[in-house]
């Protein structure tokens, strides 16, 4: 039912986009930088559709609720869609990351070919944000410890064998290394040119299997290729055998999780004081291990992150 209807209510924020929705406000309506900070008791918490944004937006809801307000979840897969919702107050809250939404509101404002804003210090990372959120009517709220970022990984017998434990380490072993990764990451510069001019890695080739999947981690289990680019709160490392290796260098952007609010309808203290509970608790290790438990116990993200919080002592057991 939950699926159908923000299938439906995606429709009409896609209709919204194009002037096709009557009812509401305009989704430019940029009247909201204005306002106080408002402190609406119904909110609607956004998702981007993949696990762990539904569980953090399962987290967001749980300590909502706890707190004293009334929420609704809606799933939208589109950032192009979600966005502007959350500008014009049709989504109240969403989970992001960081470096990542700087980029993209910075593309947003200034054009596709910007310079990125997004960078490894985390705390300029968040002053550039912030400033691009603002004129917008967003407020982002204080990232906690867990980030989500690009990383990369090798069986665990070959860094055993080589004994590495860092980027740094396995630059310095001068091994030829193949990375299996998307077929862009020959040009990134967290990928393949970062590697090499960072961490002075012997990149000799990208296998374009893509980040992350499970053709990417089979084809360094087999030994195909000796390193792959995933995430930081991959969930199926273990079943390939695979360990990241530490960004010891910060090579990768300060991608940490980070609640973005309407400031008009949730940029209240009750609001912040309510999801800030979750930076004292919420780790990188906790985030894939949760992951895990939705992906590979197949269990619920509603469940998995009521359990989480109630043993973290956010809510009643």
């Amino acid at each position: 039912m939950r699926r159908r209807r923000a299938a439906a209510v995606a429709a009409c924020l896609l209709a919204l986009l194009a002037g096709g929705c009557a009812e509401g406000p305009s989704l430019e309506d940029r009247g909201a930088p204005t306002a106080p900070p408002g402190d609406s008791r119904d909110l609607v918490v956004g998702s981007a559709g993949f696990t762990e944004s539904d569980l953090l937006a399962e987290m967001y809801a749980l300590l909502l609720q706890a707190a004293g307000y009334r929420t609704r979840q809606l799933t939208v897969t589109n950032r192009e869609l979600y966005e502007p919702a959350l500008e014009s107050g049709r989504i109240d809250v969403v989970p992001e990351y960081a470096a990542t939404f700087a980029d993209w509101l910075n593309a947003k404002e200034h054009g596709p070919d910007a310079p990125p804003v997004g960078s490894p210090d985390a705390a300029a990372t968040m002053s550039a944000l912030r400033a691009l959120a603002a004129p917008r009517g967003l407020t982002v709220l204080d990232p906690g410890r867990a980030v989500d970022q690009n990383a990369f990984a090798v069986t665990a017998a070959y860094a055993a064998e080589h004994r590495l434990r860092t980027l740094s380490d396995l630059g310095a072993t001068r091994l030829p290394v193949r990375l299996a990764a998307g077929d862009e990451c020959v040009r990134r510069p967290y990928c393949a040119p970062g590697l090499r001019e960072t961490y002075g890695i012997d990149v000799t080739g990208v296998d374009p299997k893509g980040v992350g999947t499970t053709q990417s981690k089979q084809a360094v289990q087999s030994g195909q290729a000796q390193l792959v680019l995933t995430t930081s709160t991959d969930a199926t490392l273990d079943d390939f055998g695979l360990v990241l290796l530490a960004d010891d260098r910060r090579l990768q952007n300060a991608d940490h999780v980070v609640p973005v609010v309407n400031r008009a309808r949730a940029g209240s203290a009750g609001v912040t004081r309510a999801l800030d509970r979750l930076n004292t608790v919420l780790t990188t290790q906790d985030l894939a291990h949760l992951n895990e438990q939705v992906d590979s116990w197949r269990r619920l993200p509603e469940d998995v992150a009521r359990t989480y919080l109630a043993g973290k002592g956010l809510l009643p057991p």
